[in-house]
């Protein structure tokens, strides 16, 4: 982290004194470079911070600089930001933000002759919230994405219900704890697609067989049944063995994976 405090003063313009004074902080200041073959890609980073205001600069070997310009908290909530690419014209969006206890809302449009407008916003407590996801292009005068939710909270249950896919598609879920102390818990999610008269349903279940040790399984109605085994051998280092089959095609090779976490 590099601090420095830039100070510029003019004095003493003809027979009376004026002082102007002009302060920057420069906050970070990093690079990095890689080397692929005969190719070396490198940028160099910086952070400027002035009050409430935030500018990042990167600048990378391709001659391109992107710059984010974030205002934060101009009045209690309110967060604005401002990003583009230098020499890209058509990059530029604007980004307002605003959060309240019981109330979230974001909203992004691009800065072209015909940008996409971006809405999203959620109204509610810890224990009932409604939200929606919309975009429309206004070059093509349609919604892009229009998807609306809805969710219930308690101490034990998560019960959801979401349409998306422009009204399309319909999803129902719900999840509730069996037992807390050892994590037991069973859950199902129900899906229709209108356009397809489609219904997808699946049900799983978790349990904790040790402190160190969780299985879960789910299958769904189309047959694919799966299952994982999930190991914390040392501390936030995780190993686990899962494996998938198709019950309705018992001819095909039942799937089988390893993964591996570690963190130190």
């Amino acid at each position: 982290m590099l601090c420095l405090d830039i100070v510029m003063i003019i004095v003493r313009p003809h027979n009376f004194e004026q002082v102007f004074v002009y302060f920057l902080q420069l906050q970070a200041l990093t690079s990095t470079g890689t080397k692929k073959g005969e190719l070396f890609l490198a940028d160099i980073n910086a952070q400027l911070k002035h009050k409430y205001i935030t500018t990042d600069f990167k600048v990378d070997t391709s001659s391109n600089l992107f710059t984010i310009v974030t205002i934060d908290e101009p009045a209690p909530g309110l967060k604005a930001i401002l990003n583009f690419r230098v020499p890209d014209q058509r990059s530029g969006k604007l980004e307002v933000q605003y959060l309240h206890e019981h109330a979230g809302i974001s909203s992004s449009i691009g800065l072209t002759a015909n940008p996409i407008v971006n809405f999203s916003g959620v109204l509610g407590n810890t224990t009932l919230a409604f939200g929606s996801d919309v975009s429309f292009d206004t070059k093509e005068g349609a919604f892009t994405k229009c998807n609306f939710g809805a969710s219930f909270t308690n101490a034990d249950l998560i019960a959801s219900l979401t349409l998306n896919d422009k009204g399309d598609t319909l999803s129902a879920s719900y999840y509730h704890t069996v037992s807390p102390l050892t994590n037991t818990a069973v859950g199902a999610e129900v899906t229709h697609g209108f356009t397809t008269n489609e219904n997808t349903i699946t049900v799983g279940t978790q349990h904790l067989l040790d402190p160190l040790t969780t299985v879960k399984a789910r299958v769904d109605n189309f047959g694919k049944a799966s299952a994982l085994l999930q190991h914390e051998w040392r501390p936030k280092s995780l190993i686990t063995v899962s494996t998938e089959v198709d019950t309705k095609s018992i001819d095909k090779s039942a799937k089988f994976g390893l993964a591996l976490v570690l963190k130190p």
